[in-house]
């Protein structure tokens, strides 16, 4: 069968994006198998259910092949037109195709703005293939990489030189070589090594790994038996959190394939090579993702760090030598075996090569995912893959790296995503996780529920992360109360700087970056709120104040029927009063008010 393209026997592929954002897709799914078994098309047209296909605010996604036709937002309800006009009588059902900004109707995904600029290598099989089945995945040229290897055969040095050479960075962190790191690994002395893939993926709003499993388990394990072949190693173990029960049903799924197949387990492709993989599942604490963490929790310790060095590569699981790299990195190891380092190496910037997966999520059109090269403009994915802001807000922030990387202003939106720029920022790459902030986020307020995503996660081992994040989060309250001072405002940053330099982990020394980007790039904001006792985007309750704009208020009644604690008073078609004293400041009188008639400040 061809992958990408219908079988001899069918005349189409229905791919049904069965991603994080289209979960309805099930229905959707037994609803093509019911309609097509009514009308006898069961033998026609297979229907697949697929990985993400990254348009998320356009889900459900179902996509026509051979035709190419891409369907937007399609629901239960569309199915029978779509068989009956697109598969029965040939015609494109136009009202469920991609309608851009400028009104232009876009029938392939190729047309779609969205996916103009992307540049798919981990994720190149999400929305193409079935997950789970081998034989798809195979048709992709799956499994291809490792026999060259074991075939061919590649030395174990050879194959660690082109991942050096390739440039490829750990996409779950600080970014480090994989190859360099897979070396160290390998140079380690040890009757026993052990190959770990990271897939604790816990930064609010970041989904990456998370759909690579779901759309491409195969990708994963084939890299991890090279990494296996590399290093000296025959086991390999996937640390992925038991919140994620698709991508570990389908991970348990594509390993009993793979052994089936022979190429998991013993003598694979009768090459002498031995490599399993077993999964070990998560309970979902933050601070696991930080690999010696990881360690621990897998070998059923408290998920606390270890001091380092001696690192993992030296002594990781069960204190033997351990490479671990995160589910997206792996992803980028075949298509690297196949196509060779310097293709790799050519794309990207000089020291970040190859592309990078983001989650794209916040303030902005375009949800989803997406891949782009390195060196693409923090402007190029918001504004033009990601389609700007709704509701015609203004941009006020980026949020790149997770609880552990920092917010970016308006003039740094031509920054080059790329590892040495963004910590230059202030920021990080982290897992890659981005979110858009627009006007009505307070700067202040953002640095606080970051601060309290971490601290709610400090494993607590450490007294500058355990002790010195609860003061810089007990400073940031004060502050968005109107209670803070400029003195506290110094010392915050000075205690940033100290938790940073004297944390055990790469966790505690990266969660002050929120408060330092914000202090430096929003510093109005917090003097707003100092000196003031303002906050700008009106986002502190504590320092917001409702009042009737007597001019525009028609006496409607609707603001008093609305509030809980009946601090509006006025009679129908008089101007209504709020009662400061007695306002709660839920919002919902300002919200709800069909002239606009209260003021928020």
């Amino acid at each position: 069968m061809n992958a990408k393209g219908a079988s001899p026997k069918q005349d189409y592929r229905i791919l049904i994006c069965n991603g994080p954002g289209c979960l309805s897709s099930n229905g959707i799914f037994d609803k093509f198998k019911e309609i097509l078994a009514k009308k006898g098309l069961s033998d026609k047209a297979m229907v697949i259910k697929t990985g993400c296909f990254g348009f998320c605010a356009e889900g459900t996604i179902v996509k026509i092949v051979p035709d190419e036709v891409f369907y937007t937002k399609v629901q239960v309800g569309d199915v029978e037109e779509i068989i009956e006009q697109h598969l029965i009588k040939k015609n494109v059902v136009k009202r469920l195709l991609y309608v851009d900004d400028s009104k232009q109707i876009r029938q392939t995904h190729q047309e779609i703005p969205f996916y103009n600029g992307q540049y798919r290598i981990a994720l190149r099989n999400l929305g193409v293939i079935n997950p789970e089945n081998i034989e798809e995945y195979i048709g992709s040229h799956g499994y291809l990489a490792l026999a060259k290897i074991l075939k061919t055969p590649i030395s174990r040095e050879v194959v660690i030189a082109t991942i050096k050479e390739s440039g490829l960075r750990g996409r779950g962190g600080a970014g480090f070589s994989t190859g360099l790191k897979w070396e160290f690994a390998y140079k380690a002395v040890s009757d026993k090594k052990y190959v770990i893939c990271n897939a604790d993926e816990g930064d609010p709003g970041a989904f990456m790994d998370r759909s690579i499993l779901e759309g491409d388990p195969h990708s994963v394990l084939e890299a991890m038996a090279i990494c296996g072949y590399a290093i000296g190693s025959d086991e390999g173990l996937i640390y992925v959190r038991a919140e994620y029960p698709m991508a570990v049903s389908r991970l348990q799924t594509a390993i009993a394939q793979a052994r089936e197949k022979g190429l998991l387990g013993d003598n694979i492709l009768g090459t002498g090579f031995n490599f399993n993989i077993h999964i070990s599942l998560g309970a979902g604490a933050f601070v696991c993702g930080e690999e010696t963490a990881l360690i621990n929790s897998a070998e059923g310790l408290r998920g606390e760090p270890r001091q380092k060095p001696p690192f993992p590569a030296s002594k990781g699981l069960w204190n033997k030598p351990t490479n671990i790299n995160n589910v997206e990195t792996f992803a980028n190891i075949c298509p690297i075996i196949l196509n060779g380092a310097s293709w790799f190496n050519s794309i990207g910037t000089e020291k970040s090569k190859g592309t990078k997966v983001f989650a794209l999520v916040g303030k902005v059109k375009n949800v989803g995912l997406v891949e782009v090269p390195m060196g693409t403009s923090l402007r190029d994915i918001i504004f033009k893959i990601g389609g700007g802001i709704p509701n015609n807000k203004k941009f006020k922030a980026v949020q790149t790296g997770g609880p552990s990387g920092g917010c970016l202003p308006t003039e740094l939106l031509d920054l080059s995503i790329d590892y040495e720029s963004l910590v230059a920022a202030d920021s990080m790459m982290g897992s890659g996780g981005m979110i858009v902030l627009d006007e009505d986020d307070c700067m202040v307020n953002i640095a606080k529920f970051y601060l309290d995503f971490t601290l709610s996660e400090s494993c607590g081992k450490c007294t500058p992360c355990r002790i010195g994040n609860t003061r810089l989060y007990e400073t940031l309250t004060r502050i968005t109360q109107g209670k803070g001072s400029l003195e506290e405002l110094e010392d915050m940053k000075e205690l940033s700087q100290i938790i940073k330099d004297t944390s055990i982990c790469g966790l505690g020394q990266s969660a002050p970056n929120p408060v330092l980007s914000t202090t430096k790039y929003f510093a109005d904001e917090y003097l707003a709120h100092i000196k003031d006792h303002r906050c700008p985007a009106g986002d502190c309750r504590e320092l917001i104040t409702y009042a009737i704009i007597p001019e525009k208020c028609i006496g409607c009644t609707l603001c008093r029927r609305q509030c809980p604690v009946d601090c509006i008073s006025g009679e129908t078609k008089t101007v209504h009063n709020i009662d400061a004293s007695k306002c709660i400041k839920c919002g919902l009188c300002y919200e709800k008010c069909p002239v606009k008639a209260i003021s928020r400040q």
